[in-house]
């Protein structure tokens, strides 16, 4: 409620609760005044369905009224001791962003001299660790694995993380920045500028990089304008990790290696984040969780 900034709503959601357990009360205690003295005939209501269906004013069970009372009054206790009432806290205090902090607290107070322990090791000697690595995988399936794929192997737009394919560079040291402070990579769009014949002309030069199946005419007319594109992947195409320009020429593709695909990304760019996690994690999970994404693929090629 304390993110409206008028204090109509806290009043009227008041009203509606209030008014609300007023009349459920009222009408059951209405209903309870219906009796039946022994030997009296029940009476009906007056209401015929059929030709003989008719509904007559039996008095409720006294027991299902004595639950329905039971269930008003732990209702008003309820509201008195937690939000319910429009800006009212309660007695309790009680918010789900303090219940968090509360939680969270009592877990960093368990598992932080765990995280310290491993804190003070490289990198390298805590992939190694049999017992650091699950818990790095446990914290990579919470926060990691929506993005990046639970096998960490990515998705269109999502880097595979098992190979040694890096955008911004794979070692400990960079992994590491690129968990602490994100990454923001943009691939600017050039298809108003060099118009739909060049983009293709573009694209296929593009192909041919990699080896890929292309068209040579189109390659030969592309080369040229490739110029606008070796500022960020170099004149060779080999990329730079610096700036998070994609290697163009191994054949491993972001978005995909179609010539579709190609001219889509030429002609309307594309943009990608990697959020920030030291704030949010702290210093300890980010290095376990760097040791575990650096030994995704350092410790599979270190055991073959």
């Amino acid at each position: 409620m304390s993110d409206f900034v008028s204090d109509f709503w806290s009043i009227w959601i008041t009203v509606i609760v209030v008014v609300g357990i007023l009349g459920v009360g009222a009408l059951l205690f209405s209903q309870s005044k219906t009796t039946l003295k022994k030997g009296e005939q029940v009476q009906t209501m007056g209401h015929v369905w059929d030709g003989d269906l008719e509904e007559y004013n039996n008095p409720l069970p006294r027991w299902w009224m004595g639950m329905f009372y039971l269930t008003i009054f732990f209702g008003i206790g309820y509201l008195a001791l937690y939000p319910g009432l429009g800006k009212w806290t309660g007695f309790f205090n009680w918010t789900s962003v303090g219940q968090y902090k509360t939680e969270r607290a009592q877990a960093e107070a368990k598992y932080q001299p765990l995280y310290d322990k491993y804190l003070k090791q490289d990198i390298k000697t805590v992939a190694a660790d049999k017992e650091a690595q699950e818990m790095g995988k446990r914290l990579y399936l919470t926060y990691c694995m929506q993005c990046h794929g639970a096998d960490a192997r990515g998705a269109k737009g999502f880097p595979n993380l098992t190979d040694n394919d890096w955008l911004y560079g794979g070692n400990p040291e960079q992994i590491h920045q690129t968990l602490v402070a994100g990454r923001q990579g943009q691939m600017p769009p050039f298809g108003a500028a060099l118009g739909e014949e060049k983009v293709k002309d573009l694209a296929n030069y593009v192909m041919s990089l990699s080896g890929k199946k292309h068209d040579a005419e189109r390659a030969a007319r592309g080369k040229g304008d490739f110029t606008v594109c070796a500022a960020c992947h170099g004149p060779d195409g080999k990329g730079n990790q610096g700036i998070g320009a994609p290697n163009l020429t191994d054949n491993i593709w972001l978005y995909g290696g179609t010539e579709k695909t190609i001219i889509e990304t030429i002609t309307n760019g594309r943009a990608n984040q990697m959020p920030a996690w030291k704030d949010f994690l702290g210093d300890g999970k980010v290095h376990l969780l760097t040791a575990y994404v650096w030994g995704l693929s350092n410790n599979k090629a270190a055991a073959q």
